[in-house]
């Protein structure tokens, strides 16, 4: 039996994971977490995304099963998003990797110094 080469052009995989995992569409999970949320409230929360991005990321994340669109008949007429269940099993990996930036940004951004220190040389 051949193994699954996952970094393969052709796997699907990788473009689940370039949906998914990108910027706006992690913080996007963050802001769902707790509740459902309106599209302007959504862009609120996420300092400093233009409505086309924001629009663009919840499409994606709703053609991938990890969002839900609801419309809700009110005067006017509003839009909701909540989180899927396979979108609240996302949420405890991107947690870890959350924690994980937070414990580790101080190196990080040492590094980046280092390595512009260097690019400067």
């Amino acid at each position: 039996m051949q193994e699954k080469n996952y970094f393969s052009v052709e796997c699907p995989s990788r473009a689940i994971f370039s949906e998914i995992a990108d910027k706006w569409s992690m913080m996007i999970l963050s802001v769902l977490e707790s509740q459902p949320r309106r599209f302007n409230d959504i862009k609120r929360r996420l300092e400093g995304v233009s409505q086309k991005s924001l629009t663009q990321s919840l499409r994606k994340l709703e053609r991938n099963g990890i969002l839900e669109r609801t419309v809700i008949s009110s005067s006017p007429v509003s839009v909701e998003y909540s989180l899927t269940p396979l979108g609240q099993s996302l949420l405890g990996p991107f947690k870890t990797l959350y924690l994980w930036i937070v414990d580790n940004v101080g190196e990080v951004y040492e590094a980046r110094q280092l390595f512009d220190a260097r690019q400067t040389d």
